[in-house]
């Protein structure tokens, strides 16, 4: 069953199996190279999903460039380095969590960087203005600059265990979040920091989006990502514009912009999504085969994955390990529609493999015929580990 109108409430019923189709098709995992190929690609798929989360965990590749591999078959590394580097169509920024972010829309995060500036934040208290102002004047003597190139700190306790005893490294953290400086390279997770106006070339900065202009942007872009929304996927641990959310959801509702959802299992969570989407028809879903990183917008939102898929996957990373049922840093397996399986991953690069820890079917469908699928898959992944 597909999506169905009641005409009486104008509303969508829709199934778990279309609901999960369109949510596909907006995350552009339903086709081969939907971005094209070549250092373009990247551009256009961190535009079009809105960002790409970053993460230093490296057991396999990765996240950042899996996220992208899952969806640019021929994607290389230095593509991305191009984007941020040499083209600067993707900055990075805070979404949800540390993430690539497509330049153009810079400005949406311009607000959130004056506040950092005016109000701080409780875990920079420790930053002296002495050490700010000496990072900053080494920046603009001598240039884009990395931690390693401050080697004349006089070190300090650790104020929790992700911080760092370098008092430099805290302030141009800080200054990051502030905006006065941004990471114009990696290498590897060495970032280079370079100030902001330097670096895309400013004579003046761009203007701030209003708040209504950041909530229509977070709207659109969940929308064109998620296809199905509601407010907690469009303001995802971004509580305090909940309210706001649902309002415009509401007021584009009435002009008959979206239309009211409801979803298979979602109780009272209500959802929405645009006329044209539930109208667009779907091609008969082909089995593509994807081994998706836990940070994949697919599935970093746990309790929406749950609900279109049925399935709940636990990150396993911090968990005891006799407690943990899919292993260390589990990858999803996507086989068409569905979750089939979840599989723990190494990389032993000493001995160029990708090895494979832990395999847990999470579906009883076609195991035999979709297991060889899989380690095609795997096989293809693990060349993308491995190329130099």
């Amino acid at each position: 069953m597909g999506a169905r109108r009641i005409r009486q409430a104008r509303l969508f019923v829709l199934s778990n199996s279309h609901a999960r189709r369109l949510w596909l098709r907006a995350q552009r995992l339903d086709e081969h190279a939907p971005f094209g190929g070549g250092p373009g690609a990247t551009r256009a798929a961190v535009e079009h999903l809105g960002y790409v989360q970053i993460d230093t965990i490296n057991v396999i590749e990765r996240c950042h460039h899996q996220i992208l591999y899952t969806r640019i078959p021929g994607y290389r590394r230095d593509h991305l380095r191009q984007a941020q580097t040499v083209d600067k169509t993707v900055f990075e920024y805070w979404t949800h969590a540390l993430s690539y972010v497509p330049t153009r829309d810079l400005r949406f995060y311009l607000g959130d960087m004056k506040r950092y500036r005016q109000h701080g934040r409780p875990w920079f208290a420790a930053v002296k203005e002495e050490d700010l102002r000496r990072v900053l004047a080494l920046i603009r003597k001598q240039g884009a600059l990395t931690i390693r190139d401050i080697d004349d700190d006089v070190l300090l306790e650790k104020e929790h265990p992700w911080a760092s005893r370098k008092p430099s490294k805290r302030a141009l953290q800080m200054a990051f979040y502030q905006g006065v400086v941004t990471i114009s390279q990696r290498t590897g997770m060495l970032k280079s920091y370079e100030l902001t106006s330097r670096h895309f070339g400013w004579q003046r900065p761009p203007k701030p989006a209003s708040e209504r202009e950041i909530l229509d942007y977070l709207l659109d872009r969940a929308l064109r990502s998620q296809a199905v929304v509601s407010v907690d996927s469009a303001c995802y641990l971004d509580a305090p514009r909940k309210p706001a959310m649902r309002r415009l959801i509401e007021t584009r509702t009435r002009r008959r912009e979206l239309v009211p959802v409801e979803l298979e299992g979602a109780g009272k969570l209500q959802h929405w999504a645009r006329p044209e989407a539930l109208d667009a028809a779907l091609d008969p879903a082909q089995e593509w085969v994807h081994i998706l990183s836990p940070f994949d917008p697919l599935i970093h939102q746990r309790k929406r994955l749950h609900l279109f898929f049925g399935y709940e996957h636990r990150f396993e990373a911090y968990v005891p390990k006799d407690k943990r049922r899919f292993g260390y840093f589990a990858q999803p397996v996507l086989v068409g529609d569905e979750i089939a399986a979840a599989v723990d991953l190494k990389t032993d690069r000493e001995r160029r493999k990708l090895l494979v820890q832990r395999w847990t079917w999470v579906s009883n469908r076609s195991r035999a015929s979709r297991k060889r699928r899989i380690e095609e898959a795997l096989h293809r992944f693990e060349r993308f580990q491995l190329a130099r």
